[in-house]
């Protein structure tokens, strides 16, 4: 899978050197770029930014730079994104139907955000991870790749995304490791009987009662039986 990553800011996505994104680059199964929206300025200073018609704080990203950025790297096979507080919430699903197109390109807003010219003319699908505001789009552009990456074939095990939070519509069960005993709190004794059919009995109803008192709203109806 391809992702094309269009920023103010480069270094922001250093983290994708680390861990678990790091080698599905390095195995092939990802190949992730970041592009410099400054090297595609005509502004001899290197600016990106302008006034917004009408008025109003703060300033917008100029038009000619982002659609240059983006035109040099779109296919007919693209899908543009843009992180937005306005746009539709981010969640489980969309992850695994971003984790299924070809290629990727991820806009990142700042100051204002971009002129909306450019939406249409890529037909951007606005993204938000919250209902919140942060100061750019380069911490939820991230956001979005590192949990989309989760279902691109090679990244992880088959059995890691099955027993994940939200894959079968339940937050994941309580997890725990070595010392049997911690500060005085004990591993449920289920987890060391070996007894994988009350183990998983066990971890099915620790999720129901987790997500009914964590997420009520995750759960509709009868749709989830204990």
């Amino acid at each position: 899978m391809r992702i094309d990553v269009l920023t103010l800011f480069p270094d922001s996505f250093k983290p994708f050197e680390e861990s678990i994104i790091s080698r599905a680059k390095k195995k092939g199964v990802l190949e992730i770029n970041i592009i410099n929206i400054r090297d595609f300025t005509k502004d001899k200073h290197k600016k990106c930014d302008d006034t917004p018609f009408g008025g109003g704080a703060g300033m917008l990203m100029s038009v000619q730079p982002v659609y240059d950025a983006v035109k040099s790297v779109l296919t007919k096979n693209s899908k543009v994104i843009f992180p937005s507080p306005s746009g539709k919430i981010f969640n489980h699903k969309i992850a695994k139907e971003y984790a299924q197109e070809e290629h990727l390109i991820f806009i990142c807003g700042h100051y204002e955000g971009i002129d909306q010219r450019l939406i249409e003319l890529f037909n951007a699908e606005e993204v938000s991870i919250g209902d919140y505001v942060l100061t750019g789009g380069e911490l939820p552009t991230m956001v979005i790749i590192d949990s989309l990456s989760r279902f691109v074939d090679g990244v992880l095990s088959e059995q890691s995304l099955q027993e994940e939070s939200f894959s079968n519509g339940l937050l994941e069960y309580p997890q725990y490791t070595r010392p049997q005993i911690f500060e005085g709190l004990k591993v449920p004794e289920v987890l060391l009987s070996g007894n994988h059919q009350e183990i998983a009995k066990w971890r099915k109803h620790q999720a129901l009662e987790k997500t009914k008192k964590v997420r009520p709203d995750l759960i509709k109806g009868d749709k989830v039986e204990d």
